[in-house]
């Protein structure tokens, strides 16, 4: 994946999926890559499904369509997987990502028997017990950089608490709630992600 990299994200109005897009691509073009991050537009009502996108590579990006068949998925609410195809299009070697409490090996079954790579991750826990809300943003973020690999971590640390900084710098309990939730999901990844972990499931 680390040659050009296509994510799509499912989730619903008001959860966040389309900020996470747009963070994701700030904090890849300050590490100097070229970089896509929109959504798909449509009527974004609270709690509808919503898509968002982002291409992130070493090339300029000539393309400027939806993605169809992206290299990984993400996935901020379960409850997308009983009425929206998040695998569809998404490519054999590549991976998904879902934001959920339930085992990697219940959540398959889900997955129109895509035989990728599928990781699970608590975000709601991780934001609650950091930023004290259900915020998914900031462990899904992380959680897409830790299997990607797309960028270094110590670079993406850097660039997300510049972001955080300047979006809220009147809260700064929020700034250290964020950058604790992104140190979380990189240390749960830790365990799950061996050497050869990106190539299989």
């Amino acid at each position: 994946m680390n040659s050009g990299l296509e994510i799509r994200w499912h989730g619903r109005g008001g959860q966040g999926a389309k900020t996470a897009a747009l963070l994701l691509a700030d904090a890849a073009f300050k590490t100097g890559q070229y970089v896509q991050g929109f959504p798909e537009y449509g009527p974004e009502r609270m709690g509808a499904p919503i898509t968002a996108y982002n291409r992130i590579g070493h090339e300029p990006i000539r393309v400027h369509s939806n993605i169809y068949t992206p290299d990984l998925v993400m996935v901020v609410d379960e409850t997308l997987l009983h009425s929206v195809d998040v695998t569809a299009g998404l490519k054999k070697d590549g991976a998904i990502i879902i934001n959920t409490p339930k085992a990697r090996e219940d959540i398959l079954p889900l997955l129109n028997g895509y035989k990728g790579s599928v990781y699970t991750i608590d975000a709601r826990k991780i934001s609650e017990e950091t930023l004290g809300k259900n915020f998914p943003n900031s462990p899904m973020l992380a959680a897409a950089v830790a299997v990607s690999g797309i960028m270094e971590q110590e670079a993406f640390l850097k660039e997300m608490r510049s972001l955080y900084e300047h979006k809220f710098a009147k809260k700064p309990e929020v700034i250290e709630g964020n950058m604790q939730a992104l140190y979380r999901t990189f240390s749960s990844f830790e365990e799950v992600l061996k050497p050869d972990v990106k190539k299989s499931a």
